[in-house]
Parts: C-alpha cells; structure tokens; sequence
C-alpha cells in the first residue's frame, strides 16, 4: 500500500512543480505588453523578455499588441453643407502605446476609435459642400485624425492617420457631375481647337509678312544695284568721253592737227549732206553748196576760238 502511495505523491509534486514553473516563468514576445494582476488588482507591466511571476497569485490579465493596427470604419451616410447624402467608408489607423490604459481606461478601445472616427467624419462632412469633399480629402483626415486622437489619449492610444477609402453620391449626384465633366471636357475642345486655329492663323501671317519683308528687301537691293550699276555707267561713259576729248584736243594741238580736222570735217560734211535725201522726200540745199571750203574754213575758226 505504502509502496503505490509514495509514487503517486512524487508524481503529483512533480506536476505541481510543473504547474507552478508555468505559472511562474513568462516569456513576453517583441512589439507585445502585458498586464499583471495581483490576486485582482492592477500589479505592473511586462515588456518584452523573461520574467517570474508568483504562482497562484499573479496572473496575466491583458495582452496587448504594440504594432500599428489598422481598423475599417464601417461606411455611414453623411450630410454634406448642401444636403446632399454620400456614402463614405475609411480606415484607420492607431497604436496602443500603453497597455495600462488601453486594459483599464475603456471596455474596446478598436470598437470606441472606430465609432468616435464616424462621428468626427459626419460632423466634418456637415461643413463642407458636396463638391468640396472630393478636393478637401487631406483636411477631412486630418480633422478626424485630430479629434479622435485627442479623445483616445486616456485609453493608451495613439491615431496615426486616417484614410477616406470612398466617397460615393447618390445616382443623380453622378449623372449631373458626369454631364458637367462631359461639358467641360467640350469646352476644353473648343478651346483648343480655337487656339489651334488662332496660332494656324498667327503663323500663316507671320510667314506672309516675313516673306512681304523679304520681297521688299529683295527689291530694294535690286534697285540699289541697278543704280550703282547705272551711276557707274554714266561715271565710266563720262570719263571716257572727256578722255576722248582730251585726245582729240590734244591732236588738234599737235603739227598737223588743224588740217587733219579740216580734212574729217570735210569728209562729214559732204557724206551727210549725201545722206540727207535717203532719209525722206524733201531735201534742203545750202546756198552755198559749192563753198565746201569756206564751209571747213568757217568750222576750223570755230575749233581755234574754242582751244583759246
């Protein structure tokens, strides 16, 4: 009898070793919290290691987890400032940055964030008009993320940001914003059709006016041209005439020269007189045709006034 009893009792006390190393080592995992109790009451915080706790009179009474969590804010009908009714559902995201409080301080601090962050969305919702929803996304999540943080510090809580996933208006909110897009999107075209046709227009007079300008300068250097080419023409005949003349003087000065003028003259004067009656029908005769001499003589004494 004694011989079963005395293994029975080692095998009890080895299990009631067991049980109380259980009860008494604990090993806390990283980004994790957990609160003590001491035979009821509130006793300290674990953070992450090892630590011996007394058997059956301390216990762990909450475990919380230290990462980011991220809660889906049910969708809700909000009111916009010009009563139009949308349909809009979030995220949230929040950190519990003390377990204490976050055990102790509310029931569901998950349930209470995410019901305080609908409400914050209705009341900002309510200040703006429907066509500002779209555009003032980053101040409605900065509103709810203010108020619902500032709500949540006594419950170890932190809110790190919030998220508007969607925003949806009725159907005839849609249709009317959908036509009002469908005419802007037109009078976009329209607008840049005439641009287009306006620059067109710009570019096709600029080329006219350019190539007018060119024309002009075209002409302009065409008319410079021909005149230097006709002032050196005159400027050239003029000196070679007075180099003619001066020639010619010259020989008139030279031995000789006198009759040989006399001479040239002569031959002139009977080959023109000649000519007269092959360029028309009446024919004028000097009175003193036969006095071709006194013609010359009358010629030579001019050309001798004129050298003096």
């Amino acid at each position: 009898m004694f011989d079963l009893l005395f293994p029975i009792l080692g095998v009890g006390f080895a299990l009631i070793v067991i049980v109380a190393l259980f009860k008494t080592a604990r090993v806390v995992p990283q980004k994790q919290q957990i609160v003590i109790e001491r035979l009821g009451k509130y006793s300290r915080t674990l953070d992450a290691g090892f630590h011996i706790l007394l058997p059956f009179l301390d216990k762990v009474a909450y475990k919380h987890s230290l990462k980011e969590v991220a809660i889906d804010v049910p969708s809700q009908m909000c009111i916009t400032k010009d009563n139009i009714a949308v349909e809009i559902d979030g995220i949230l995201y929040l950190q519990v940055v003390n377990a204490m409080q976050a055990s102790y301080g509310i029931e569901n601090y998950m349930f209470a964030t995410s019901q305080l962050a609908q409400t914050t969305l209705r009341s900002e919702i309510g200040k703006i008009e429907l066509d500002r929803t779209f555009e003032e996304r980053e101040t409605i999540n900065s509103e709810v993320v203010e108020a619902v943080d500032k709500a949540s510090d006594p419950w170890g809580v932190k809110i790190l940001r919030y998220e508007i996933k969607d925003i949806v208006p009725p159907v005839t909110v849609r249709d009317a914003l959908e036509k009002q897009m469908r005419a802007e999107r037109e009078r976009r075209a329209v607008v840049a059709e005439s641009e287009g046709q306006k620059e067109a227009k710009i570019n096709v007079s600029e080329g006219i006016r350019q190539e007018m300008i060119n024309v002009s300068e075209a002409e302009k250097m065409k008319q410079i041209n021909e005149a230097e080419g006709k002032a050196k023409e005159i400027e050239l005949i003029a000196l070679a005439t007075a180099e003619g003349i001066r020639k010619v003087a010259n020989a008139i000065k030279a031995p000789g020269g006198g009759d040989a003028v006399n001479l040239r003259v002569a031959e002139q004067y009977v080959r023109e007189f000649g000519n007269l009656a092959k360029e028309n029908n009446t024919m004028i005769i000097p009175t003193n045709l036969s006095d071709v001499g006194g013609m010359v003589a009358s010629i030579t004494k001019t050309l001798e006034a004129i050298k003096k």
